[in-house]
């Protein structure tokens, strides 16, 4: 082995050289070290943020054609990073809480280890260098959502997790072993697994084989029917990992959604996992948005508001095109600031009140203006209501999905423009408790901390930029096109 081409690995290195000084700083600094051990990391992962948008990326397939990092992987690891460095701003005044000080080292460590195994997963042109990504990225997402040893939730929600993640990689290693064995060529490269399927006529096998590895991967997006542990993890695990679950984890899945399906089974498309996509967007928005009006609690409602939206992050595979890959990825930077900035406020009034529930937001704009303000054009963005951020995103992935000229096609986004009508009642039903419900408010007047309100400043800065400057967009295809050449 070429021991030289671990060098063309920029961006994870990046990330195991942080690790490894938080993780030196965290074991061997003493208490001196570990008191400045938040804002240290902070900065550190913001320089490690900037440095990976600007160093160049690397298109020549490495360890055999195993790794790649395109454009498209570059930019996407990159709009990770901004989600993280997100949560983090988020999380620090509760890393230096009484609780959770101790252990900071630890929840830092973990973030960047699923981080790590994120990255393998959007370069991976292998399935095993996948499988090991995903589990990376998997199992030490079950220590974080156990983070806070003294909740009773905390603990019910990362069993939940860990036997869900489990039974659903021995679903996805079950798929990837029919797909070994009747691709007929004995090869787990996508390209390899393309072309032996090219012009087969699939078998019952190969149609369950796709089916259970949809299902594998549907499990981390959250999509339905693979949904069910999202709402009780998202309600017991910690604010700040619940935001890191709802849009880190779900950007990197959805990246590697649509490269596996688009590169190792594209041929299959028209006649095995058209109709399956159907079937699984339609229910994952339909329901996603149903069981969302239902709910009281803000965590569980952002858990079926996060699994609608990955029903429509995953209309971008149904393109198998540079424009379909370009709107997913601008869906998902949208996403991402329009998701944390629910997050910050809800992160920032649990840490103050401890009060989670919809109509603990009752006259919220009394009190805290801000955070009201910050909290209503997050949900007018992920509503899709116009000038804001969502409302393009939205536009964008409908018209990529209607370039083709496919009558299923445009059904498929007839139902999600419905569904996307249902979303603005639940979506503003926040909006009215913080600026109609009468009554007083149960939120006494705050000031937050110095890093939640960059981290809100950050989010409200996205969701007004991206709405009104095309040129994101536009980036976000350039950087896909190569992947189509």
């Amino acid at each position: 082995m070429d021991y030289s081409q671990f060098g063309a690995m920029l961006p994870e290195l990046i990330i195991l050289g942080i690790f490894l000084i938080v993780f030196c700083t965290d074991t061997f600094g003493g208490e001196g070290a570990r008191k400045i051990l938040t804002p240290f990391t902070t900065v550190l992962f913001g320089l490690a943020t900037v440095a990976i948008w600007i160093i160049p990326s690397n298109a020549e397939p490495i360890f055999g054609g195993m790794y790649v990092d395109t454009t498209a992987c570059k930019a996407m690891k990159a709009m990770l990073n901004v989600g993280v460095f997100i949560v983090l701003l988020q999380s620090a005044k509760w890393t230096d809480s009484d609780e959770v000080a101790i252990r900071k080292g630890e929840f830092y460590e973990l973030m960047l280890v699923t981080l790590f195994g994120m990255y393998l997963m959007i370069s991976a042109r292998h399935f095993l260098l996948f499988v090991i990504g995903l589990e990376s990225a998997s199992l030490p997402l079950a220590a974080m959502v156990a983070f806070n040893k003294k909740h009773y939730e905390s603990h019910e929600a990362a069993i939940k997790y860990i036997l869900t993640a489990v039974f659903s990689s021995a679903i996805l290693l079950m798929g990837l072993s029919l797909v070994y064995a009747f691709s007929g060529n004995g090869s787990l490269y996508f390209d390899d697994i393309r072309v032996a399927l090219t012009g087969e006529a699939p078998s019952g096998l190969l149609i369950a084989a796709l089916a259970f590895v949809i299902a594998g991967i549907g499990f981390k997006l959250s999509l339905v029917p693979f949904h069910l542990w999202t709402a009780d993890v998202y309600q017991g695990a910690p604010t700040a990992i619940t935001a890191y679950l709802s849009v880190i984890s779900k950007g990197s899945a959805a990246f590697a959604f649509f490269v596996i399906f688009v590169q190792a089974f594209g041929s299959m498309y028209s006649v095995v996992w058209e109709w399956m996509m159907y079937a699984v967007i339609i229910a994952t928005i339909t329901i996603g948005n149903l069981f969302a009006m239902r709910q009281k609690n803000m965590k569980r409602f952002m858990a079926f508001s996060s699994i609608s939206q990955a029903g429509y992050i995953m209309l971008g595979v149904m393109t198998e095109s540079a424009l379909g890959l370009g709107s997913m990825m601008f869906y998902i930077f949208v996403y991402i600031v329009s998701n944390l900035a629910v997050f910050s406020v809800i992160s920032a009034i649990e840490r103050k009140t401890g009060l989670v529930g919809m109509e603990d937001y009752d006259g919220l704009h009394k009190t805290n203006p801000w955070l009201s303000f910050a909290m209503t054009l997050a949900m007018f963005s992920l509503a899709g209501i116009p000038p804001f951020a969502g409302f393009f995103s939205k536009i964008l992935i409908f018209t990529s999905v209607t370039a083709s000229d496919s009558m299923a096609l445009y059904m498929l986004v007839l139902v999600a423009l419905i569904n996307t009508i249902i979303s603005l009642y639940y979506y503003l039903l926040v909006v009215k408790a913080i600026w109609i419900n009468p009554g007083e408010a149960k939120v006494e007047g705050f000031r937050s901390s110095g890093a939640e309100r960059l981290a809100l400043w950050i989010c409200v800065a996205g969701i007004i930029f991206f709405g009104l400057v095309p040129y994101i967009y536009q980036y976000c295809v350039d950087m896909a096109l190569p992947m189509f050449n």
